[in-house]
């Protein structure tokens, strides 16, 4: 496994001291976001498919500090149901990849986006309840009518450049946010759909993160190190469906935490002994949007801790067949 970073948090740097702070704190990747909601300074997408010259000062760059890119991120609603909208977010998705095919980038870090309740809506509509039988009417428009045609042609596109990895990240507020609609997607869709798994979404909507590890032990393409925390007064209040903005931090009931400052390091040492056991040898990279920290401690903690946490190399010869004979 290698540890990286998110670089949105520090979109107020230029990227070499990004890159500089990166180095300083062992990190070997970076995660850019390019288009969508994660939009960042750190990389012009038209210079790179216009202008050679930038994208090999660029590449001379980020080899110059010894570090890869893990994922390029566009995670937008590619479905939304205002068309303008949607038209915004696809081109983002459409030029991320042409970018990746550029860069030689295999992964795209996604949202599988939230249409509306129906083609006149202009609003997404997201469905977390059975009843009234509105909301399965909805769920069936969703998937069958928006969700799986949009993303079979969204991975043939992809395909087309050499792009075979569509990390989606299942994230609340879309119709992909947890394992099981990963999976049903993924059956959908096909291979080239797989996750961008982060536990901070995972902890609050109390699914544990070892079972969700498991459940798509096949396809996950990239990993979100990002922590939170159940605010017990008032989650026995409310619950944690809670539209609270995250500024008001003391009056919600969960935050997105930095590593270790919601979960144990022993919960965090379990996942990342259960990713090692399904095979996983990609990033593990730190995602910063602790309300209570600003971005620069919460990278130089968070980075402190993952060094500690990650397993950097594979078993090939069990231990005990080292030892001399006789």
């Amino acid at each position: 496994m290698k540890i990286g970073a998110f670089s949105i948090a520090l979109n107020n740097f230029p990227l070499e001291d990004v890159l500089k702070r990166y180095k300083k704190l062992g990190l070997q990747t970076i995660e850019i976001g390019c288009g969508g909601y994660s939009k960042s300074n750190h990389i012009d997408l038209d210079e790179i498919l216009s202008n050679s010259a930038y994208l090999g000062n660029l590449l001379d760059m980020l080899k110059s500090y010894d570090i890869t890119i893990s994922g390029l991120g566009t995670q937008g609603n590619p479905v939304h149901p205002d068309p303008g909208v949607a038209a915004r977010y696809h081109a983002d998705f459409e030029k991320t990849v042409l970018v990746a095919e550029k860069m030689g980038v295999d992964t795209i870090l996604l949202l599988s986006g939230c249409p509306g309740g129906s083609p006149v809506d202009r609003s997404p509509n997201w469905v977390v309840c059975p009843w009234p039988l509105d909301f399965p009417r909805i769920l069936e428009y969703q998937w069958n009518d928006v969700l799986i045609p949009y993303w079979k042609k969204a991975a043939a596109f992809a395909a087309e450049h050499g792009i075979n990895k569509l990390a989606i990240e299942p994230h609340p507020g879309f119709c992909v946010y947890n394992p099981v609609t990963l999976l049903r997607l993924r059956k959908e869709v096909g291979p080239a759909i797989g996750a961008n798994l982060d536990p901070s979404h995972l902890f609050w909507q109390g699914i544990d993160p070892l079972a969700a590890i498991e459940d798509l032990s096949e396809c996950i393409y990239h990993f979100h190190v990002k922590d939170s925390m159940i605010e017990p007064y008032q989650a026995i209040h409310t619950g944690v469906l809670d539209p609270q903005p995250y500024s008001k931090f003391a009056e919600r009931s969960w935050n997105f935490r930095t590593l270790g400052y919601g979960h144990s390091i022993k919960t965090w040492k379990d996942i990342v002994s259960k990713l090692a056991m399904i095979g996983y040898d990609g990033t593990l990279s730190l995602e910063h949007e602790d309300n209570l920290m600003v971005a620069i401690e919460g990278f130089e903690k968070g980075a402190r801790t993952l060094q500690d946490l990650v397993i950097r190399e594979k078993v090939s010869t069990e231990w005990w067949k080292l030892r001399p004979e006789g």
